[in-house]
């Protein structure tokens, strides 16, 4: 299939909520495989989803192939008293890592059917889900060994600003991108 068979849409929060089982069906099949592996992380990804499609600004950008999910990026912007950047293993300066209303969006999950990938799907998810956000910056967290999601997000204009640890399992460590916005759209309206 190509991208072109594939509509794209953005939904808010209480949309999204409508499909947590969908959303958990493709999460836990996009996380089964290494790097991700993510086995306690799948258990809990519904009541994460719905804690998180209950918080202002919450958004998800979907794929879809008829009615067939094949993707998905959510986010959302943190909130002042986030813990985003509670757990990172290098001291970031304090106006890095200070939030106010309309600092930073997070991207939370940005994921494809692996029958998908490489049909440019992820990248239009990643557009869409950025594209007008009235943010100054967007964060994510990516695992090291995700070489090919770390090369995506680093030819998207991403980089690497600090390392985060899980504190439920020390073993495993994230890498923390920023991306100025509105890097979506400003280049291709120039």
């Amino acid at each position: 299939m190509t991208s072109t068979d594939v509509t794209f849409r953005l939904l808010e929060g209480r949309q999204s909520a409508e499909h947590v089982a969908e959303l958990q069906a493709i999460h836990a099949q996009v996380y089964a495989d290494p790097p991700y592996r993510r086995d306690a992380d799948a258990a809990q990804f519904a009541d994460r989803l719905l804690v998180q499609s209950r918080q202002p600004g919450f958004v998800i950008a979907e794929a879809r192939h008829g009615g067939y999910l094949v993707g998905y990026a959510a986010g959302m912007p943190l909130r002042s008293a986030t813990s985003w950047w509670r757990d990172l293993t290098t001291t970031l300066p304090d106006g890095l890592t200070a939030e106010h209303p309309g600092r930073t969006f997070a991207l939370v999950e940005l994921l494809v059917r692996a029958s998908w990938r490489r049909q440019g799907i992820g990248r239009t998810l990643h557009d869409l889900i950025l594209r007008g956000r009235p943010e100054e910056r967007a964060t994510l967290v990516v695992a090291p060994a995700a070489t090919a999601a770390q090369q995506a997000f680093r030819s998207w204009g991403w980089r690497r600003i600090a390392r985060t640890r899980d504190p439920a399992d020390p073993a495993s460590v994230a890498d923390v991108l920023m991306i100025g916005l509105p890097a979506i759209g400003s280049k291709e309206q120039n």
